[in-house]
C-alpha cells in the first residue's frame, strides 16, 4: 500500500509539473512529446510519466498519438472567442441573480479564494493563480444553484484553457485581473446586480485580451521543454 500511495504522489506531481510547462509554454500546442523523452528530463521512468500524461488526456490537455507519444491540443482563434461568448451569454447573468439573491455569509465564503488569487498573481504562482480562479468562478456561479450551470461552465474552461501565462506575468498584467475578482465580491455583496454584470463583462473581456496579446508573442521553438528533475 505505501509503495502504491508513493507511486499516486510522483505521478500527481507529475502531472503538475507537465501543467506548469502548459503554462509557462514550455510544451507548445501542435507538439508531440514522448513520455520516455519527458521521463529522461524529469530523471524518472516512463510509467509515472504515462500516466500523468493520460490525466491530462482526460482534461482534454493532451491527446494520445499511438507509437509516438502525446500531441499538446490547440485551442484557434475562433474556439476561443465562441468559448468566451458562450461564457459571457451564462455567467454575467448568473452574477447578476447571484447579486441578487446570495446571502452575505455565502459570499463572504468566497473571500478568502479571491484573495488567493491576488496572492498567487502577486507570488508569481502560476498554477495556483489558475486553480484559485477556477475555484472562485465555479463557487461564485453555484450560488445560483443550478449544479449543471456549474459543470458545464468548468467543461468550458477546461476547452478553452490558455497558454502564455508566464509572459503576462512578466508583464504585471496578472494582478489587475486577479484584483477584479474582490471588485466583483464587493458589488455582489453590495446587492448591486448591474454593477456585477458590468464587472464580469469587463472580467472576461479582458481576459480573453491579454490571452490574445499572450498567443501573438513569438516563442522560440523547441522540440523538448527544458523540465527539471523530480
Amino acid at each position: 500500500m505505501v509503495a502504491i500511495a508513493a507511486q499516486e504522489r510522483l505521478r500527481d506531481k507529475v502531472a503538475h509539473a507537465l501543467r506548469a510547462a502548459l503554462i509557462s509554454g514550455e510544451l507548445r500546442p501542435g507538439c508531440v512529446y514522448s513520455a520516455p523523452a519527458l521521463a529522461a528530463d524529469f530523471g524518472i521512468s516512463a510509467t509515472p510519466v504515462r500516466e500523468a500524461m493520460l490525466d491530462l488526456a482526460r482534461e482534454g490537455l493532451v491527446e494520445p498519438i499511438r507509437n509516438r507519444g502525446f500531441l499538446i491540443t490547440e485551442v484557434s482563434e475562433r474556439d476561443l472567442d465562441q468559448f468566451t461568448e458562450i461564457r459571457a451569454l451564462i455567467e454575467i447573468p448568473t452574477v447578476g441573480r447571484v447579486a441578487r439573491t446570495a446571502t452575505r455569509q455565502q459570499l463572504e465564503a468566497l473571500r478568502p479564494v479571491a484573495e488567493e488569487i491576488v496572492d498567487a498573481a502577486r507570488a508569481h504562482d502560476l498554477i495556483g493563480y489558475l486553480e484559485a480562479d477556477r475555484r472562485f468562478h465555479l463557487a461564485l456561479l453555484s450560488l445560483a444553484g443550478n449544479d449543471h450551470l456549474v459543470t458545464f461552465v468548468g467543461d468550458l474552461r477546461k476547452r478553452s484553457r490558455l497558454y502564455g501565462l508566464t509572459r503576462l506575468d512578466e508583464r504585471g498584467e496578472l494582478l489587475p485581473s486577479a484584483e477584479e475578482h474582490l471588485e466583483l465580491l464587493e458589488l455582489a455583496l453590495a446587492g448591486d446586480a448591474a454593477g456585477a454584470e458590468a464587472c464580469m463583462g469587463r472580467h472576461l473581456g479582458k481576459v480573453r485580451s491579454l490571452w490574445a496579446q499572450a498567443r501573438d508573442e513569438p516563442v522560440e521553438p523547441s522540440r523538448r521543454p527544458r523540465l527539471g528533475a523530480l
